[in-house]
């Protein structure tokens, strides 16, 4: 089941040096290739509005997580520092920021576009807390786009309003009217909206679709100017009697486009065991090139935790190595106890 927390975690910073991904060599290895910076993760608890979609009453300076296209055609969280109107919603403003071309389009980092469709202008943007559902009225040039880009622009919007506290649903509404289909490519809207629709859809080697079970998992890439940012994506893999445990033995085989999206942990590391306890997932990673005290790549720590609370009901993370929990990364962060799931990340400059 793919879940839509966003828990507030701990601030990580400094220069990481990446290990090479190369078999054999442990999943620690300190080897490296160059050093650049890691993925920046947000945790600033910003405004009630910001965290709940609702609008403010009064300005504030807010950090806003809003789904963009990278230059490889991959959808990824962008992290961007905003100002909130008195009584403006979050959840539009982050759906303003998304319009191609729009007005923020300026704050926007060189290497990723937004995906709604130039001119489009948000009607009306209404929150239903009972059921957490936003529903979204968009104007005219809303149906501007291709047809390849239809599932794109669902999953985009869905994510970002998603990612917001309180909200797990979403409708589309256009000129007044809720959508039964995307216009342009027929895109069914007939169920709610949730993070259930996937991202950057991709399937394991020869697995059956009417059998499949689908796991999200975060990768890491690059910009142009070697800023690193994590990448969801949704692999749909052969059906599982945990989901948990499928996504972590995934995301150590590593993604399917080795060109473009890159793994943080090696091939030869083997998922020991998961346990799945009220709100919290133990994992527990077995290595025979660990040493006791040894500091573990910040990257794979974070992509773990945010792959097992995607893919889980979990909202903290207990990550142990060889059995033991003495764990601590670069930047000296302990995760010898559980963590909770980052509330912002991948802060790239503009």
């Amino acid at each position: 089941m793919i879940q839509k927390r966003w828990i507030r975690g701990a601030v990580l910073s400094g220069v990481l040096v990446l290990p090479i991904l190369t078999a054999g060599c442990g999943l620690f290895s300190q080897e490296t290739s160059k050093s650049i910076d890691p993925p920046q993760i947000e945790v600033k608890d910003g405004v009630e509005g910001a965290e709940t979609g609702q609008a403010v009453g009064a300005s504030e300076e807010s950090q806003m997580t809003v789904y963009l296209e990278d230059r490889n055609g991959y959808l990824a969280p962008i992290s961007l520092q905003t100002t909130l109107g008195a009584n403006e919603a979050a959840g539009q403003k982050a759906l303003e920021m998304m319009v191609e071309n729009g007005a923020y389009a300026n704050q926007l980092p060189e290497d990723f576009r937004a995906v709604i469709p130039q001119g489009t202008q948000i009607k009306s943007y209404k929150i239903d807390k009972e059921q957490k559902l936003a529903i979204v009225d968009f104007s005219e040039p809303f149906t501007g786009y291709n047809p390849q880009d239809e599932r794109t622009i669902v999953e985009a919007i869905t994510w970002t309003l998603t990612a917001m506290p309180g909200i797990e649903g979403v409708e589309i509404w256009y000129e007044g009217a809720k959508l039964p289909e995307m216009p342009v490519d027929g895109y069914p809207l007939d169920d709610t909206l949730t993070r259930a629709v996937g991202i950057n859809i991709e399937a394991a080697e020869g697995v059956n679709y009417a059998q499949s079970t689908p796991v999200t998992l975060y990768f890491s890439a690059q910009t142009l100017n070697d800023e690193q940012y994590y990448v969801p994506v949704t692999r749909l893999v052969d059906r599982s009697a945990s989901p948990t445990q499928a996504a972590l033995e995934q995301l150590i085989s590593g993604p399917l486009d080795k060109k473009e999206l890159t793994s943080v942990i090696l091939p030869d590391v083997q998922v020991k065991n998961v346990v799945l306890e009220g709100d919290v997932a133990t994992v527990d990673l077995q290595d025979e090139a660990y040493q006791e005290g040894q500091k573990l790549p910040t990257e794979m720590l974070q992509a773990l935790v945010l792959s097992v609370t995607e893919n889980s009901k979990a909202t903290t993370v207990q990550i142990k190595v060889n059995g033991e929990s003495n764990v601590v990364d670069m930047a000296d962060k302990s995760y010898s106890e559980p963590v909770g799931r980052p509330h912002h990340v991948n802060a790239i400059k503009s």
